[in-house]
C-alpha cells in the first residue's frame, strides 16, 4: 500500500458510490476477512468498540493484507493527541466522532496537519513514514489524510454548510442513531422526522460541494441513500452479521 495515496481522495466528492463495513468485534481476523470482501472502506471503531492504540496497528495490517480496502478509524473522542498517535502509527482517514460547529472541524482538521497548516507534531521515523524510508511524507501527508466528521445532532445539522466549508474537511457522515436520540427518537432512526433531516444534513453539504456520509443496514433504504446524494455509506457491520448468522443457522436445526 503507497502510503501517499488514499483512494478515498482519489474518488472526490462526487466520485463512485463507496459502501462501507462498520468493524466493532475488535478482531483483526475480522478485519482482513473484510478488506478482501470487495467493500470500499472499512471503518474500525475506537468510539463503541474496546479497540486501543496498539490494536489499530493489528487492523491496518490486516486490512493492507486482506485486500483493497480503504481503513477508517473512528477516535472515541475529538482529541488532538490521539489524532497525532494514530497518525504516526500508519492510519490516514479518521473519522472524527460528534463534531457540533465548524470551530470543532477546524480544530480536527489541525491536529491532521504539520505546522505552519495545523499542530500536528513531528517523528522521522514513524510507521507512517515506513520508519523513514518515505522521504517526502511530511510534504505531502496531507495529500493522503482524508478527514470525515460527523453530525449527530440537530444543532449539528444546523451547522452542518458552516462544517463542511471548513478546508480540509473531506466528507461530513450523518450518525443516524445518536441523531434520533438526540431528536427524541431512541432507536427509531427510521422516523420520518429523523429521516426528513438526514436529508436536510445532505443538502447543506452538497452546497459546499463536499462528500456525505452515512451509516445505513437497509439495502432498500440505503440504495436510496446513494440516490439521493450520498457518496459513502456504510451499508454492515461484523458484530450484526455474525450474530443473525448465527441465529439463523441455529434456527435453520431447530426448525428440523
Amino acid at each position: 500500500m503507497n502510503m501517499l495515496e488514499n483512494p478515498l481522495r482519489a474518488a472526490g466528492p462526487d466520485g463512485d458510490k463507496l459502501i462501507g463495513y462498520w468493524l466493532t468485534t475488535a478482531s483483526p481476523m475480522v478485519t482482513e476477512i473484510a478488506a478482501g470482501a470487495g467493500f470500499d472502506w472499512l471503518l474500525i471503531d475506537m468510539e463503541h468498540a474496546p479497540n486501543d492504540l496498539g490494536d489499530i496497528v493489528g487492523h491496518l495490517r490486516a486490512a493492507a493484507a486482506g485486500g483493497d480496502a480503504e481503513p477508517v478509524v473512528r477516535m472515541p473522542v475529538n482529541d488532538t493527541v490521539m489524532v497525532k498517535r494514530l497518525l504516526d502509527a500508519g492510519a490516514r482517514s479518521l473519522m472524527f466522532p460528534n463534531i457540533q460547529n465548524a470551530e470543532e472541524a477546524r480544530t480536527a482538521v489541525a491536529a491532521t496537519r504539520y505546522p505552519p497548516a495545523g499542530v500536528r507534531g513531528f517523528s522521522t521515523v514513524s510507521r507512517a513514514t515506513r520508519f523513514g524510508r518515505v522521504k517526502d511524507y511530511a510534504s505531502r501527508a496531507h495529500e493522503a489524510i482524508y478527514t470525515i466528521v460527523q453530525v449527530e445532532t440537530p444543532q449539528a445539522i444546523a451547522n452542518a454548510a458552516e462544517i463542511a466549508a471548513v478546508e480540509g474537511v473531506d466528507c461530513v457522515f450523518v450518525g443516524p442513531n445518536d441523531l434520533a436520540a438526540n431528536m427524541g427518537y431512541l432507536g427509531k432512526a427510521s422516523a420520518p422526522e429523523v429521516q426528513q433531516k438526514i436529508l436536510e444534513a445532505l443538502a447543506a453539504i452538497r452546497t459546499q460541494g463536499k462528500r456525505a456520509g452515512l451509516l445505513n443496514y437497509d439495502v432498500v433504504s440505503a440504495r436510496q441513500m446513494f440516490d439521493a446524494g450520498f457518496g459513502l455509506i456504510a451499508v454492515g457491520g461484523d458484530s450484526g452479521s455474525i450474530a443473525r448468522a448465527m441465529e439463523a443457522l441455529v434456527e435453520k436445526f431447530r426448525r428440523n
